[in-house]
Formats: C-alpha cells, sequence, structure tokens
C-alpha cells in the first residue's frame, strides 16, 4: 500500500482487519434475506406492535443496542435491522448483519431530489452512487462511483413496472455532510447525472461487494435540493407513506430473491 496525499485514497486491499465482525458476532440461524429500513420510527411501530420480533441483540456503550427482528409475512420469514443514519454507521450494521448471517439485502428510504420534476415518495432504484462519503473507501478502491447490482437494479424497476408503480432509475450522490450541500456542489454533482442525493448508498454498495453478499435499493423522492432555496415540501407528505413503504419493500425482496423457506 503507497502513501500518498490524501489518506482517504490509501486503499488496503487486505481481507483480514484487526477487529472483524465474525470474530465479535456469533453467527445465528436467522433468516438470509433482510430488510435495511431507514425508518426508525416505523420498526419501533411494528415491533411494539409485535409485528416484528426480536432475534439477536449486538450490545453498544456508544448506541442503542442494535437489534436484529424477524418478520413473518405470507408464510415467509425476513429479517429486518435498522441501517441508523449515515455512511459509516450504515455500513458497520451491514457487516454486523452479515456477521450475524444474513446473506441477501434491500434497504430502502428517502432521498433529497436534484430535479425538480420527482414528485415526493416517487421512488428511485439507484444505479450507481457517487462516493462523497469516506466509508466506502475502506471496503473498494477508489473511483468516482460505485455501481449498485444491476441484475437486482432490473428486477426491481420489472417489479415495480409490473405493478404500475412509479419510478425512475438513475444516480444518487451519497454525502456525509447533511450541512455541507453548497450551490455549487449540488450544482456540480447535477452535471455529474445525479437525480438524488443520500448519506448511505455508496458505503452499502462498497461493503456488499466488499462481503460478497447481494443488496437492492430503493429511495422514495423528499425534500428538493435542486435550487437556490431548500424546499422540504412538507405539504406533500402522506401520514402513513413511511408503514405502506415499508410492505411494499416486502413484496420486492420477496420477489426479487424468490424466498422460498420459511
Amino acid at each position: 500500500m503507497n502513501s500518498i496525499d490524501y489518506p482517504i485514497l490509501e486503499y488496503d486491499p487486505g481481507k483480514k482487519a484487526l477487529i472483524e465482525p465474525s470474530t465479535i458476532i456469533k453467527e445465528q440461524q436467522v433468516p438470509k434475506v433482510c430488510l435495511l429500513p431507514f425508518y426508525y420510527d416505523t420498526i419501533q411501530q411494528f415491533r411494539n406492535e409485535g409485528i416484528l420480533e426480536e432475534i439477536a441483540q449486538i450490545e453498544s456503550s456508544a448506541t442503542p443496542n442494535i437489534c436484529l427482528y424477524v418478520l413473518e409475512f405470507k408464510g415467509k420469514k425476513l429479517a429486518v435491522i435498522s441501517p441508523g443514519l449515515g455512511a459509516p454507521y450504515a455500513a458497520s450494521i451491514l457487516d454486523v448483519a452479515i456477521a450475524l448471517g444474513c446473506r441477501k439485502f434491500l434497504a430502502f428510504g428517502s432521498c433529497g431530489v436534484l430535479d425538480k420534476s420527482i414528485k415526493r415518495n416517487q421512488l428511485i432504484i439507484p444505479s450507481s452512487a457517487i462516493r462523497d462519503e469516506g466509508t466506502s473507501y475502506h471496503y473498494t478502491p477508489p473511483s468516482r462511483e460505485v455501481m449498485a447490482d444491476p441484475v437486482l437494479v432490473k428486477e426491481i424497476e420489472a417489479f415495480l413496472d409490473d405493478r404500475q408503480i412509479d419510478n425512475i432509475t438513475g444516480k444518487t450522490w451519497t454525502t456525509d455532510a447533511f450541512f455541507r450541500e453548497t450551490p455549487a456542489r449540488i450544482e456540480r454533482r447535477k452535471k455529474e447525472g445525479a437525480i438524488v442525493v443520500d448519506m448511505e448508498a455508496a458505503a452499502l454498495f462498497a461493503v456488499s461487494q466488499f462481503r460478497d453478499v447481494k443488496l437492492g435499493y430503493i429511495l422514495a423522492g423528499s425534500d428538493d435540493v435542486s435550487g437556490l432555496e431548500w424546499d422540504r415540501r412538507l405539504h406533500m407528505k402522506i401520514a402513513n407513506f413511511h408503514e405502506r413503504f415499508f410492505w411494499l419493500a416486502v413484496e420486492v425482496a420477496l420477489e426479487i430473491y424468490k424466498i422460498r423457506e420459511k
């Protein structure tokens, strides 16, 4: 590994880290397919209603304990875990879920839009993510973008199109700095072809490639950061959208991963 001017670009291809998830987390009998919803309140609501059952817990002194839940739907079982907020935490949660035994993932959550024509709650399937965060560089060699799994992108598209659910496929911009989305930077990303902005996709794509697991991704348009003023579009909110999106993601996961086992 050569030393260069910027430490974040000093990619180390070594597979073994000093602290490996598998050495501190014991693999368990968990569903192989796992949902990663960026809606913590919805997870807590479903837990309180008995829809989700906790099957594993990782103690943490720095954050709330990490909980893996199981959801039974139409005779099939899926795992559910909250990926938190931001690339570093989401990547760590994905590593934890993999160490527990999950192998196929579907992440879903909201994003800012860089194109006014994208409606609030319209679904976006990221085809790639611009790597404007730091976590992904620890999992894959430096590059401008990290690609989504093209097969899963097509399968998610086909599922949504078949059900006539409005969706668009395109590039997302993953950034660590919510409060540093400056007009100049936004314009630069738009010129690169990004249509939305998020905080986790690039890292999750990179981790899934490094760990050799499957990961699909769906975003839903939220606030508008395409212009010179931030438009939160609160008047367009739908009260139960997160719950509806969750159940749609369940259906998508069942289809793209062809879950057979209970």
